[in-house]
Parts: structure tokens; C-alpha cells; sequence
């Protein structure tokens, strides 16, 4: 984001040695309190003026709670700004979904974070668990998205899903939806569809990734889904390429990448994310 011209005040919801992609890691996880002390620093101060905010990874509902309070409060002060919502819950694997947080977390993303959400980035797991509703086929999909705008968001992103990409079984399917309201009260819905191969490995970030660049491209091209999905997606493409790269020369030949090999290339990808060559097309639906 900071690559992108956006000034950022980062509060770090857990501090820790290294990602939970590791064997071991050893750290501090921020409280709701915590966190209303620091937000409460940047109130004291005034400096509590913002355009948009970015939540992620969370394991404490007490912690999500507050920050809703402080969305709320943010949203009051300033009735443009945009809450972007990345509903860490869980995946799938194998075809089975599981959920890597405390399944309190849930309703709480459901009933009080989705609805002051302007943009979430939902996986096709997590989007299922927010409607209650399985994903089978593109169409699903599209319907589960119209549920999840019927819940708050304007802009819906399922970011990966299993469905069988046109392109074939080397290919990711996200698929986005942007809903406009206008002047005059009609409704203006505009979906894609976004093919990206497929890299072979497993990698921590990457949904961080995502959001952070689609806020990015949203905030550049607010009324074009497609341009702003187009970029992300290929920004992120040329990060995994650049990432699996060096991680296979790392390894040496034959072996698999360790995670720490396959930490994301971000400094090394700094001209893509700033400008990225578009190498990943949108389907307008």
C-alpha cells in the first residue's frame, strides 16, 4: 500500500517471530483492550482521519468486536470511507473445507462485521460460511455473492475458488461483483470472472496480498471492477512467479521449497506492484 502512495498506520494484531506456515513460531497476540489503546493514542491526537480500513487475519471475537466499534466510529467521522474486509477463516484442501480460526468467529464476521463492510475478499470456504450456502457451479457463485451484497458489502470478491475454469484444470477461478446504487435509486450490478494458472505451492500471504492491491486498484479505478481485478490478480501473479522461481533455484534441483524459501518476493516485486504488466484478462458476466 505504501509502494501504491497510500500513508499507513499499521496495527499489528499479533506480533510474531514469523508466519504460523512454520513448524514453530513465538510471539504476542493483540487484545481488544490493546487494541482500543491505540486507537484511543491516534484519537487523543486527532490523527484518527481515514480514507480506508484494512482488517485481516483475526482469532479473538472480543478483538473483531472492536474493531467494529471502531469502523462504526471512523464512519461517522467520515461517511466515505471504505471498510475493507478480508474474512480470514479457513479453506479447502483437497476439497474439504476447514476453518484454521475458533468457529466463534463465525456470526461475528456474519452478523456484525460483513454489514459495515464496503469490500470483502471471502475464499470460496469463507463465502460459503458467511451465507450458509455451497458453491457447485459458477452460477452458485453469482447467487451467494448477490446474498453476501444483500448483507452489506458493495464489492464482493470470492478470491480462489474450486470451480472448473473455462481455460481448464491449470487455471484459478475468482470471480468479482460490484454493486452500484444511483442517483435515481436503480441498481447497477457488474460481475467477472478471473482465469489465473495455477502455481504448485503453498504459500502464507497471499490473501494479504490480495486485499491490500484490490483496495489499491478499487481506490484507482473505483467504477471498474474488471481494470481493478485485472491488475491485482496479474500483480499477484508476477509475486508467485517471481517467489516459486527463486524458491526452486533455493532448494536446489528435486527438493521441495521449505516456507522459508517460499516467502513472498514483495521487495523484489516493487516495479510490479506499482505498474503491473497485465497478463491476466477478466470476462465480464
Amino acid at each position: 500500500l505504501q509502494v501504491l502512495g497510500f500513508e499507513v498506520d499499521t496495527v499489528n494484531s499479533v506480533q510474531f517471530s514469523n508466519h504460523t506456515g512454520y513448524a514453530h513460531w513465538k510471539g504476542q497476540v493483540l487484545n481488544s483492550d490493546e487494541l482500543h489503546e491505540l486507537y484511543e493514542g491516534l484519537k487523543l491526537n486527532k490523527v484518527n482521519q481515514y480514507d480506508y480500513v484494512l482488517t485481516g487475519y483475526t482469532r479473538d471475537t472480543s478483538f473483531l468486536a472492536m474493531v467494529v466499534d471502531i469502523v462504526q466510529e471512523l464512519k461517522q467521522q467520515n461517511s466515505n470511507l471504505v471498510y475493507v474486509c478480508d474474512p480470514v477463516m479457513g479453506d479447502k484442501w483437497n476439497g474439504e473445507g476447514s476453518m484454521y480460526v475458533p468457529k466463534d468467529l463465525l456470526p461475528v464476521y456474519r452478523d456484525k462485521v460483513v454489514p459495515v463492510a464496503d469490500i470483502i475478499t471471502p475464499n470460496q470456504f469463507e463465502a460459503e460460511l458467511l451465507t450458509g450456502r455451497k458453491i457447485y457451479t459458477e452460477k452458485d457463485a453469482l447467487e451467494v455473492m448477490d446474498m453476501l451484497h444483500a448483507m452489506g458489502p458493495e464489492t464482493v470478491v470470492i478470491t480462489s475458488s474450486d470451480l472448473q475454469a473455462p481455460l481448464g484444470n491449470d487455471y484459478l477461478i475468482a470471480l468479482g461483483s460490484h454493486r452500484k446504487t444511483n442517483m435515481d435509486g436503480t441498481r447497477i450490478t457488474q460481475r467477472i470472472r478471473v482465469e489465473s494458472p495455477k502455481v504448485d505451492a503453498v504459500f502464507v500471504g497471499t490473501g494479504d496480498l490480495f486485499a491490500a492491491m484490490l483496495l489499491a486498484w478499487t481506490h484507482k479505478h473505483p467504477n471498474n471492477l474488471k481494470v481493478a481485478c485485472e491488475k491485482t490478480v496479474s500483480a499477484m501473479q508476477h509475486v508467485l512467479q517471481r517467489t516459486i522461481k527463486s524458491a526452486k533455484v533455493q532448494a536446489g534441483e528435486g527438493n521441495k521449497p521449505n516456507s522459508a524459501q517460499l516467502e513472498l518476493r514483495m521487495v523484489q516485486s516493487k516495479k510490479d506492484i506499482e505498474n503491473p504488466e497485465i497478463i491476466v484478462k477478466a470476462t465480464v458476466l
